[in-house]
């Protein structure tokens, strides 16, 4: 039997060896959210970047339990706007609003 390794893991590895590529990632996460509106999506890949910043510290800074942050975070989660705001922020990110152009 193969041992296959789950995209999320292939890019936590990825961003753990390259962490300067994190903002990028941000930046496209949400552009991405922005457009789809795929909420499960953006979690998943903020719960891949608490891994790679640290749950527990990201938790400890949020102000929410590890198993708080990890349920925000979750397949199921719908974290409430203040627990993003507030993980975002643990992670060194904050939220801000970008003006949209009009489509031409």
């Amino acid at each position: 039997m193969s041992n296959y390794r789950t995209l999320s893991e292939v890019t936590e590895d990825y961003l753990r060896q390259h962490p300067d590529e994190i903002d990028d990632y941000i930046a496209v996460l949400f552009d991405e959210y922005a457009d789809s509106g795929n909420a499960a999506a953006l979690l998943s890949s903020l719960r891949i970047i608490s891994r790679v910043k640290g749950v527990s510290q990201i938790a400890e800074v949020s102000g929410l339990s590890r198993k708080g942050l990890q349920k925000a975070l979750s397949e199921n989660g719908n974290p409430q706007f203040s627990s993003v705001n507030a993980i975002m922020k643990a992670m060194g990110y904050r939220l801000m609003p970008q003006k949209l152009t009009p489509n031409a």
